[in-house]
């Protein structure tokens, strides 16, 4: 049996990059919430994704731009290396699917 471990994140892009022979995404989701008052606090959370799908890739250069808002799906793996004498840790979400839900000038006329 085939065993993985998936994320799925819906927000607003913040910067496309190239990072070697990968495009990486910045997507915020927002983990807001209204105070006592009725007031709503914004606190977002920065995720990366990477894309190493070229023919992904390629669309996402030609369709996505910074505020639109996107359903992404992926697999994530925690990776390690050494460095300076260090064990550095991160993660990896790779892209699988990514979707366009809203141009950022459509939210706008909203």
């Amino acid at each position: 049996m085939r065993t993985f471990a998936e994320f799925q994140i819906i927000g607003h892009v913040g910067q496309l990059k190239e990072v070697g022979g990968t495009l990486r995404v910045t997507i915020a989701a927002e983990y807001g919430k209204r105070d006592d008052n009725g007031d709503f606090h914004s606190r977002p959370h920065w995720n990366e994704v990477t894309i190493f799908i070229e023919k992904t890739a390629n669309w996402i250069r030609e369709n996505i731009e910074p505020g639109d808002l996107v359903h992404t799906r992926g697999t994530v793996r925690d990776n390690s290396y050494e460095k300076d004498g260090h064990t550095i840790y991160n993660k990896t979400m790779a892209v699988h699917q990514l979707d366009l839900l809203a141009k950022k000038s459509a939210q706008e006329e909203s």
